[in-house]
């Protein structure tokens, strides 16, 4: 059952000291898991021990990892020094959330301590300082320098130098038609003769500025939409400070609502086409579960991606949701201080989520290597951080803590209880196969929260990458399930693999919810909505 409060520094403190307590109740398991450990190191040394890394570790896919007799007995050792820590906790009588504060801590530990982290241990890296004279670890030193100065302490993930909002990234063509303290609206230009009547309005995640919808030509949402023949608004929400820092989920209801109709006012529509991702996702439920409560029908439809919003049902399915529970609860103390969350304390706590692919991949290319970051689209996104409201922090965190907005639990919208049920319209759910941030078990377990005809997809990916995932990938794949299924496990039994991108089969779902078409209008906004700048805008320069 999840609790009415908050849990407190004090509280985990305890659930630390049960931990410890555990452990000690039961020495002869420390004893197992150390006797084990020193086995497999022994038959490592001796060549008779053979243990892989787990299926997707990049870390040892050095051929000398396998060929070297050394460097393999250091591999076994350590990932047998990690499988025994494991086991280990996974043995030990405490209750669940404390064993997974625990397994969180050992693999924040053992990720740490891995051989690959080091020159010596790091059969890459070694031979680069040797080929090179050590001027890598000369570059590498410049670099760690600049990213403890710069950086906020993280080995930087991206080179920023290549990229800038409004040249290279963000560039379709719009305007912003709307500005309210909260957001701006901005509307695209058409890129068809024709269009639908009905406008699709998408609603980003708070925590991130909105041009991931509009990544770069070819790999942009926006584009794509547009090219399909549809009219769409988007939102750039308000990248907050501390005088923010009172906003609540409430605010950001009420922004939507006005917003909306601002849409439909422009594109002539009674309703409109939604979709929302992450915590947008959650804001948008909100907001159709609130108009549904008032007899409000201005959604037409609802596409929701990698968000979660039964976190009772979903949080304890992987260690990602979990983690990101614990990291956002613990900020929040920071955030009530400081009015707002920092976007750079967020991104740093996310970081820690995935270290190995986050932290340490990027501290062996830019240290160790000497290597710059590289220039990627998606990962300079996800740096160009935002800050969080810490009314807004709250409001999630209390959501989660409370399960979500699970039927039973209850939620408020001003004075209006919120029921999921009442949200009648399609609904296409997306779920990512290898989301950290939002494991895809929960995606579909928050589907069946909703009331009316709801399809889940599955793509491929990750949290990000499931959505930027546009046709042409030969590596794309995604699976769908049109028959019964009530379950995760059972939509997979049943599901059907898909070649190629997912975006597709949704364009599709949305052009039978589109309407009739009309002549595409000639120029942007109304006469009650003139444009007042070009996109990218200016809520989305605002830095952190």
């Amino acid at each position: 059952m999840p609790k009415k409060t908050m849990e407190t520094s004090a509280d985990m403190a305890r659930a630390m000291t049960e931990f410890y307590a555990a452990s000690m109740k039961r020495p002869d398991q420390i004893f197992t898991a150390y006797m084990g450990f020193l086995q497999d190191s022994f038959g490592a040394m001796t060549g008779q021990a053979d243990i892989q890394p787990a299926r997707g570790d990049k870390r040892f896919s050095d051929p000398i990892w396998q060929t070297n007799p050394l460097y393999k007995a250091v591999m076994v050792s350590y990932l047998s020094w990690c499988n025994h820590l494991n086991e280990w906790v996974d043995g030990l009588e405490i209750e669940g959330r404390t064993k997974l504060r625990a397994k969180f801590l050992t693999s924040l530990v053992t990720d740490t301590m891995a051989p690959t982290n080091m020159l010596l241990g790091n059969p890459a890296a070694l031979k680069v300082t040797l080929e090179k004279g050590g001027k890598n670890l000369l570059s590498g030193a410049k670099n760690l320098i600049e990213d403890m100065i710069n950086n906020n302490g993280l080995p930087s993930m991206v080179d920023k130098s290549k990229f800038k909002l409004g040249e290279n990234l963000g560039v379709t063509e719009g305007a912003v038609i709307y500005r309210e303290d909260l957001l701006e609206l901005i509307q695209y230009k058409p890129q068809t003769d024709k269009v639908y009547k009905r406008p699709i309005f998408i609603v980003p995640p708070q925590i991130n500025k909105y041009y991931i919808w509009d990544l770069a030509p070819g790999r942009s949402v926006v584009e794509y939409l547009l090219g399909q023949g549809h009219q769409v608004f988007i939102v750039s929400w308000r990248n907050p400070t501390e005088e923010q820092g009172h906003w609540g989920m409430d605010d950001y209801v009420h922004a939507l609502d006005r917003a909306t109709e601002v849409a439909c006012d422009i594109a002539n529509s009674k309703d409109l086409n939604i979709v929302g991702a992450c915590s947008g996702g959650i804001t948008a439920s909100l907001l159709l579960a609130y108009w549904a409560a008032r007899g409000n029908t201005r959604a037409n439809s609802h596409t929701q991606l990698v968000a979660i919003l039964d976190t009772a049902g979903a949080k304890d399915t992987t260690m990602g949701l979990f983690a990101n529970f614990e990291t956002l609860e613990l900020a929040r103390m920071f955030s009530r201080a400081k009015g707002v969350l920092p976007g750079k304390d967020l991104q740093k706590a996310f970081a820690w989520l995935r270290p190995n692919d986050l932290i340490w991949a990027y501290w062996v290319n830019n240290y160790l290597l000497g290597n710059e970051a590289p220039a990627f689209d998606i990962l300079y996104w996800n740096a160009d951080t935002t800050n969080l409201p810490g009314k807004l922090h709250g409001d999630m965190i209390k959501l989660m803590e409370q399960g979500g907005m699970k039927k039973g639990n209850t939620w408020h919208v001003d004075d209006i209880e919120i029921d999921l049920q009442m949200v009648t319209c399609d609904k296409f759910i997306l779920g990512g196969s290898t989301d950290h941030i939002t494991p895809w078990e929960g995606c579909y377990t928050s589907m069946q929260g909703f009331g009316g005809d709801n399809e889940f997809v599955l793509s491929q990916s990750g949290h990000v990458q499931a959505i930027i995932n546009p046709p042409g990938n030969p590596k794309a794949r995604y699976m769908t399930n049109t028959g019964d299924h009530d379950s995760p496990e059972a939509f997979l039994e049943g599901a059907e693999k898909n070649e190629g991108s997912w975006w597709e089969y949704w364009a599709k779902w949305l052009e039978a919810r589109a309407g009739d078409q009309k002549a595409a209008p000639k120029s942007l906004g109304n006469k009650a909505h003139q444009p007042l700048i070009d996109a990218p805008g200016t809520y989305s320069l605002e830095s952190a």
